[in-house]
């Protein structure tokens, strides 16, 4: 039987709402009965009906998912007081039961606004004609009865706004008992990367790397993978829900840090999760040295994208260009070779990675990562460029910059099939009226035809020369230009 909970979000990562309780939900075999299409839910809104098949199941979620504040079985909503309480009444058969002995006490929560502590007494008030019974226990009440006030958002940036402005005019207003504080939203302090022993400029921030572990599904048992591991922020999250890691990074010394004791290992002791560290490894990506694929469950990693450290791999940038004969000779013995590098351009580097998960991941394994886009251009034909056969795009959130964002993808295994390790000779993208050899006819989505995938730039293209231009429309036609693209009509307005 299915019975409506009410889902009261954090005030922020809108986008990352439903991706990360249907993750969840899929982790632990939970069923929801979404009232609507999840895509065309309105994430702006902090709150949420769903229904589960048990109260269990609300605390699961509850437990896990980061950006859950709460979580209440529905009794009423309405955008009056007087529709909420019709509602209420009608929803009886779900709270009756606690009328008689139950202690019981009221909160009253306001969004878009602060409700005065007057109207708040006359608020509680007004629910009299329920009845109860019990004990009034602020302390430690057998239930506690929540009412949340929704009111719209004036939108006065800038301006100062009385406190207690639109308080009465309300969006919807929400009851429920409550059943369960979203006690995952402590660890975004306990992940705090300023509280953390080993940490970078390009650490991800903790919130955003407990989202990307919840979106590979992490628990215990489950093998993850970071191939851009850097200072090791989705690591430690990935381990701390049971999951093993394994991590490699073309820079060695960004996970070992000055120490004798790598920097990576360090921090995974401050959070006890040193033992699932597998192994961190120095190498290029695009030459690693995997003898077999399907061997991880989920991939997880933020690839470097030029704007504080840009991506390489191995290679010349010339390569016509020889070591001199004078190094040749003069070269000690005892001092370490390192070997030459090139950039590794974003769109390149994404195309790469999706057919690296498709090798290594098992079926049904997921990937998940980080596209920074340039807000203006973007296309959801800009992650078709992505995919090949047996990749399918299950999430695809927003983190709002303004004039660019990052999407974090999650990409799912269809397949069983077995494929090849990639070769990684990926070409740049050319000009529209071009064929591009970036993507195979055969790669692309079975949704899109072959011709307008491999001729569309998507907006993470030369996304780091974009970034210092500043996202100006004129600077960023002659980047098109001298990329080798003749023409500026694959600019967006």
């Amino acid at each position: 039987m299915i019975t409506d909970y009410l889902f009261v979000f954090a005030q922020k990562h809108d986008e990352f709402r439903v991706p990360e309780v249907l993750s969840v939900a899929e982790l632990y075999d939970i069923k929801i009965a979404f009232y609507g299409i999840p895509a065309e839910l309105d994430v702006s809104r902090p709150f949420m009906v769903l229904g589960l098949e048990s109260e269990e199941d609300a605390k699961k979620l509850a437990r896990k998912c980061i950006l859950i504040k709460s979580v209440h079985e529905f009794y009423g909503r309405g955008k009056t007081y007087e529709d909420l309480f019709a509602q209420t009444q009608q929803n009886g058969h779900r709270w009756a039961k606690y009328v008689q002995e139950t202690s019981f006490k009221f909160k009253v929560e306001a969004y878009n606004h602060s409700i005065p502590q007057y109207r708040q007494k006359e608020v509680v008030e007004s629910f009299a004609w329920m009845d109860f019974l019990g004990e009034i226990n602020m302390r430690n009440p057998e239930i506690t009865l929540c009412v949340f006030e929704e009111c719209e958002d004036p939108d006065k940036h800038g301006t100062t706004r009385h406190k207690h402005e639109g308080d009465g005019s309300f969006v919807e207003i929400f009851f429920g008992r409550l059943i369960e504080e979203g006690s995952a939203r402590k660890l975004v302090q306990t992940f705090d990367v300023k509280k953390r022993t080993y940490y970078g400029n390009t650490s991800m921030e903790a919130e955003i790397s407990l989202l990307m572990a919840n979106q590979t599904l992490a628990s215990p048992g489950k093998l993850v993978y970071d191939p851009f591991i850097g200072t090791g922020s989705m690591a430690y999250t990935s381990a701390y829900f049971g999951a093993y890691v394994y991590g490699s990074d073309i820079d060695g010394r960004q996970m070992r840090g000055k120490d004798k004791t790598p920097g990576i290992m360090r921090a995974a002791a401050q959070y006890g999760v040193q033992q699932r560290i597998i192994d961190l490894c120095t190498f290029d990506v695009t030459r690693n040295p995997w003898r077999c694929g399907e061997l991880f469950d989920a991939i997880v990693t933020d690839p470097p994208y030029g704007v504080r450290a840009g991506a390489k791999r191995l290679g010349r940038k010339n390569p016509l260009t020889r070591p001199s004969q004078q190094y040749a000779t003069n070269r000690q013995d005892d001092q370490p070779y390192i070997p030459p590098t090139k950039p590794y351009e974003l769109s390149a580097l994404a195309t790469d990675l999706v057919l690296l998960a498709r090798h290594m991941l098992k079926p049904g394994g997921r990937l998940v990562f980080f596209l920074p886009t340039v807000t203006d251009e973007y296309a959801e034909l800009d992650l078709q460029t992505l995919l090949c056969v047996g990749m399918e795009v299950i999430a695809n959130s927003l983190q709002d910059f303004g004039s660019w964002g990052r999407r974090l993808i999650t990409i799912k295994k269809t397949t069983s099939d077995k494929f090849p390790p990639p070769t990684f000779d990926t070409m740049p993208f050319i000009a529209a009226t071009e064929t591009s050899a970036h993507i195979p006819a055969t790669e692309t989505s079975a949704h899109i035809p072959a011709t307008e995938t491999s001729a569309h730039i998507p907006a993470h293209k030369d996304f780091r020369e974009k970034y210092f231009q500043g996202f100006k429309k004129g600077e960023m036609t002659d980047i098109l230009h001298v990329a080798g693209k003749h023409s500026p009509d694959v600019l967006r307005s």
